[in-house]
């Protein structure tokens, strides 16, 4: 593989931007097959780009969702490029109609599994993938911009059957673009304001962006512009795909063959049917072989709203298991997921799970997850039916919402500042709702705890009955109102003739159930969060989640 910088000669010239497209087109003519050959080009920006290609005599398809880019590109004089206003995920080209697949600026737009998987298909073996862009060399807390990391580009396409050949450092061609977007945007503020629907203060926003992420103001060893060249090296044995809904019976399939049971399609849905959902599959000679979920989740991260994202589902074919290198379809697959998924300028800023210890130890040792805390059970006889007659209990259900929304909110706020020091998944009636009473096969009971007299509320519990006793699955309430929910949970299931009471929780926090007596046992299950892509540090973030049984999504 190559690597090399912009050669000097470009220096003088590389204020100008019409000696830039120059540039790079006799760049990519240097690296692309002779003429004619078929180039597939998405390009979101640069139409000129795809006409100076075509004057050079090759056949260009071009893809551009933009139709201002489109329409001038048809009105450009001896322009033998086809455009199309259709997504690379939605092309329709047979296989391996290109010689070449070309992203200009456009690569940052596109899911990467999307880009290396329709390039795969489009491409024959030795075809040539080459994309020019910016990309995040690191990511760390600071990160408002969303730019996929360099490494984790390379590290998917090698995945996927590409080999990469040549990377080129172009940053130098960026220096003065900031300087000239800011100058057009201020000459031309009422032009750019009229063709394209921007307030005066969108346009001001936009000056301010583009100043914030000037090379001047921007520490240069967090992103580049650069020139990967990847070559089609082999066909993979295991090709990554993100899911969607058209392949559920392919995962209820892998599901069963897993878990030996049935998942309902409305369990799926329930789980996964949000635009925030996220799933990849791991496919060979067209099977499903391997899945790993994600479940976005609301989270206080130290009093700081975030989004955290529980990790389920993970399965792989008892045929397949037995390759546990990081060239098996476990690591590829949780790899990937981790890479474009959770940490420092990604859609979650965590990852948590609850693994069985087979696959956190296999995660631990090829270093994907390191643990941050334990669960342990609490176990109490029930108690005499006779009530306590400074609280009163009720029911909540979809029909008594309006009654039940005020108070669980008012719970959560109080449990809430007491747990400004944790992590803890929000418990707003919002998501009590959708967690617990929505739930298609579950059934749970739900009570909310009030004094007799003032009406004030004092906790909410949600308790599940099986053959294994009532557990109480989870609790929204101050902390110090732990001990009251408890005794009201063993009234209820001595009331219910269900053997005992039990409760699942991180270990950090079990001195608040302990005050209640019953016996404590340590429960082999391990809380682990994502080391393999730039995120918090598993020492700040030990010991301090606050995880039930009703943050499982198996529960």
């Amino acid at each position: 593989m190559q690597t090399g910088h912009i050669d000097e000669s470009f220096q003088h010239d590389k204020t100008n931007p019409q000696a830039t497209q120059q540039f790079l087109t006799n760049l990519l003519i240097t690296r692309l097959p002779a003429p004619p050959c078929r180039v597939l080009q998405i390009d979101t920006g640069s139409s000129n780009m795809t006409a100076l290609l075509s004057q050079h005599g090759y056949d260009i398809r071009s893809l551009n969702p933009d139709a201002q880019q489109i329409t001038g590109l048809q009105d450009l004089p001896d322009s033998k490029a086809s455009s199309r206003r259709r997504s690379l995920e939605n092309c329709d080209a047979p296989p391996a109609s290109f010689n070449a697949v070309v992203l200009l600026e456009s690569a940052q737009y596109i899911e990467p599994l999307v880009l290396f998987n329709k390039s795969l298909d489009l491409l024959p073996l030795s075809g040539d993938l080459i994309i020019v862009d910016e990309f995040a060399l690191k990511h760390d807390q600071a990160d408002i911009r969303v730019l996929y990391l360099l490494s984790s580009i390379v590290a998917l396409a090698e995945r996927l059957g590409f080999e990469l050949i040549e990377h080129m450092d172009l940053s130098s061609m960026t220096t003065n673009t900031p300087d000239y977007r800011s100058h057009g945007i201020t000459v031309h503020q009422q032009h750019v304001i009229k063709d394209i629907a921007l307030t005066v203060e969108q346009a001001t926003r936009l000056d301010a962006s583009n100043q914030a992420n000037h090379p001047k103001n921007r520490n240069e060893h967090y992103s580049c512009y650069a020139l990967l060249h990847f070559r089609k090296k082999t066909l993979p044995k295991w090709r990554l795909q993100a899911l969607t809904k058209q392949q559920l019976p392919e995962m209820l399939g892998l599901f069963k063959k897993t878990f030996n049971h049935d998942m309902t399609p409305a369990t799926w849905q329930w789980k996964y049917d949000s635009n925030l959902g996220r799933g990849i599959g791991v496919w060979r000679n067209n099977q499903l072989i391997a899945h790993y979920g994600g479940i976005p989740r609301k989270i206080l991260f130290f009093g700081q709203p975030q989004t955290a994202v529980q990790i389920g589902d993970v399965m792989v074919d008892s045929n397949e298991r037995g390759i546990l290198t990081k060239k098996g379809p476990f690591f590829l697959m949780t790899a990937t997921f981790l890479e474009r998924y959770i940490g420092y300028g990604k859609a979650y800023l965590l990852g948590f799970g609850f693994p069985n210890d087979r696959h956190m130890k296999v995660a631990e040792l090829l270093k994907l997850y390191a643990e941050v805390g334990r669960m342990v059970e609490f176990s109490w006889k029930i108690r005499s039916r006779f009530p306590l007659w400074r609280t009163r209990l009720h029911l909540i259900d979809q029909a008594r919402a309006a009654f039940a929304a005020t108070a669980v909110n008012a719970c959560w706020q109080r449990m809430a500042a007491d747990l400004h020091t944790a992590i803890v998944g929000i418990r707003d009636w919002q998501y009590l709702q959708r967690r617990y009473l929505d739930h298609p096969t579950q059934h749970y009971q739900v009570i909310l705890v009030k004094n007799r007299f003032s009406a004030r509320a004092r906790g909410v519990m949600v308790l599940r009955y099986d053959p294994e006793g009532c557990e109480i699955v989870d609790v929204i309430a101050p902390l110090a109102e732990i001990p009251l929910l408890i005794t009201h949970a063993r009234r209820l299931a001595g009331a219910h003739g269900a053997a005992r009471v039990f409760c699942r929780i991180t270990e950090n926090f079990a001195d608040y159930f302990a005050v209640a007596g019953g016996t404590r046992q340590p429960v082999n299950i391990r809380i682990p969060t994502n080391i393999w892509s730039d995120g918090p540090a598993p020492e700040t973030l030990k010991d301090h989640w606050w995880l039930m049984s009703g943050d499982m999504d198996f529960r």
